[in-house]
């Protein structure tokens, strides 16, 4: 169980376009079968599935559980907090939603530019530490998406957070965008606890390229795309929990699989499979929605970016891809029709230029 939390952002839904259709028989097994093996560490934030992720620990864990059987981490959404007053009524909220008294984690959530300067003008940090004294928060830190520059300067202001919170991968690893090495080694520098969100990229890497997926089967066949993810963020020796957005059995027994570390030659070939992946990816997307709550007309980004990227990875079997693109067209708000506000990539942690990728999809698809 080295290493291993549970992330809440990805939960078994009974329907897919409603994000408060929690399948708790689904979910409420997950949760027995991860605590039975030995895992502890649940994670959650406010704006997960609209609330209903923070709902969903008070009825999987909470509910069920002594508090000592579980170690939860939740976060302050920072870009909402107007004065430090709102964070405090958040936070009562969020202990409410949960069932729970206190936290064992407690992050300041998704901190760039701008969420950063909002943070210190209200006080989230001074409110960091009143947490702690009132032992409402037994360790506080936040998660980041954003520059290694940026997150040196926020270190250096706040040597007194426990933990950061990086979006860590393979692919990203040495990535001019996300440059998640220089920024580990940063929060590494600086002695701070690091958890990993995104390790396998928002199923990106669970679901490989045919090239890339040859090149990690001929190191190691029985290792699953996903497994060789998730192994490689728990390699990282300061990395104390790599979460994971485990919503099927399947998903979970992978990722309970006994943890061996990457010899020298496993390390060559994912850095080959990158490589691959890179050059065969049209739009790096994760699927984490953050998107679809500010757009106007509800556009379904991340699944049309879905099915454009399997479209791109296979364009001559888009006869086979076209239906699931009408499909969602019928239903939902077509990527012709983006207003381009850009109020989606402002709230993309991926920094995809979303409107442009749009009309990309609308053009290969036609309408």
């Amino acid at each position: 169980m080295e290493k291993l939390g549970f992330g809440f952002l990805r939960l078994p839904l009974k329907d897919k376009r409603d994000e408060h259709s929690i399948d708790y028989d689904v979910l409420n097994f997950l949760a027995d079968r991860f605590i039975k093996k030995g895992g502890r560490y649940f994670d959650t934030a406010y704006t997960y599935l609209g609330g209903a992720a923070e709902e969903a620990v008070k009825i999987s864990l909470s509910d069920r559980y002594p508090r000592d059987a579980f170690i939860l981490a939740d976060k302050l959404p920072s870009w909402m907090i107007r004065s430090k007053d709102d964070c405090r009524k958040i936070f009562e909220k969020q202990l409410s939603r949960c069932g729970v008294d206190f936290f064992d984690v407690y992050l300041l959530h998704w901190l760039n530019e701008t969420n950063y300067i909002t943070a210190e003008n209200c006080g989230e940090f001074e409110f960091l530490q009143e947490l702690k004294s009132e032992g409402k928060a037994i360790k506080t830190g936040f998660s980041f998406h954003d520059s290694p520059k940026l997150l040196e300067k926020i270190l250096s202001a706040h040597p007194e957070i426990d933990c950061v919170q990086l979006q860590i991968n393979y692919l990203d690893w040495e990535s001019p965008a996300f440059r998640a090495r220089e920024c580990y080694e940063i929060a590494e520098k600086h002695g701070k606890e690091i958890i990993v969100m995104e390790p396998v990229k928002g199923g990106t890497l669970a679901k490989l390229p045919k090239a890339a997926e040859e090149i990690l089967r001929k190191e190691n066949p029985e290792t699953s795309a996903a497994s060789w993810a998730i192994r490689f963020a728990k390699n990282l020796p300061s990395v104390t929990t790599v979460l994971s957005g485990m919503n099927s059995i399947e998903q979970l027994e992978e990722n309970l699989e006994k943890f061996s570390p990457l010899s020298g030659k496993e390390l060559s070939a994912l850095q080959k499979a990158a490589e691959i992946i890179r050059s065969e990816t049209a739009v790096p997307c994760t699927g984490c929605s953050y998107c679809k709550g500010v757009c106007p007309l509800q556009i379904p980004i991340p699944e049309y970016f879905e099915v454009f990227n399997e479209y791109s990875r296979n364009p001559d079997e888009g006869w086979k891809i076209e239906h699931a693109y009408s499909a969602l067209t019928r239903n939902f708000s077509r990527p012709s029709d983006c207003l381009r506000c850009r109020l989606c990539e402002m709230n993309c942690p991926q920094k995809i230029a979303v409107s442009d990728e749009l009309q990309k999809v609308a053009r290969v698809f036609g309408f």
